[in-house]
């Protein structure tokens, strides 16, 4: 099984506005960081390059990330070792707080690529139901043997 996951957020600034620039202009440089780190095995892009043009929940504002790696410590290598970690610390200048959960991790068989509603359902799961197998968050990290055990 691999570790599917998906990250929301909501633009305070149009994309193209001057107060974002600098989340935007790394937008390239840091999906290369991750395209390059062990573990990683796809993320969701579109005929730019990068995600910003793709859009869901019905809010132009958000913007959607949405990756599958080996396993959790990869993701959390490339999130938290690298680079990007200076970007999520400043995530309060270019987005606003979503109160609810803004992200979810879950399982996929190994060469099934997620689908943007998929990934939706299985954050709204998570927000109706709390970390379960199914759906969870970096708090539960449960394993793909816990979800089979549901299965």
């Amino acid at each position: 099984m691999n570790l599917a996951q998906l990250n929301i957020a909501k633009a305070k600034y149009a994309l193209d506005a001057p107060e974002i620039a600098e989340f935007i202009n790394n937008l390239e440089p840091i999906n290369a960081i991750a395209e390059t780190s062990n573990g990683f095995v796809w993320r969701l892009k579109d005929d730019s390059g990068d995600a910003t043009d793709i859009k869901v929940m019905d809010d132009p504002d958000i913007i959607v990330n949405m990756s599958v790696w080996q396993d959790i410590e990869s993701l959390k290598n490339f999130m938290f070792r690298t680079h990007h970690i200076d970007f999520l610390k400043r995530k309060q200048e270019w987005f606003h707080r979503i109160p609810e959960d803004s992200y979810v991790l879950w399982w996929v068989p190994v060469n099934h690529i997620p689908t943007v509603e998929e990934a939706i359902e299985r954050l709204m799961h998570l927000r109706k139901r709390g970390d379960s197998p199914y759906a969870f968050s970096f708090k539960s990290n449960f394993t793909a043997a816990d979800l089979n055990k549901i299965n």
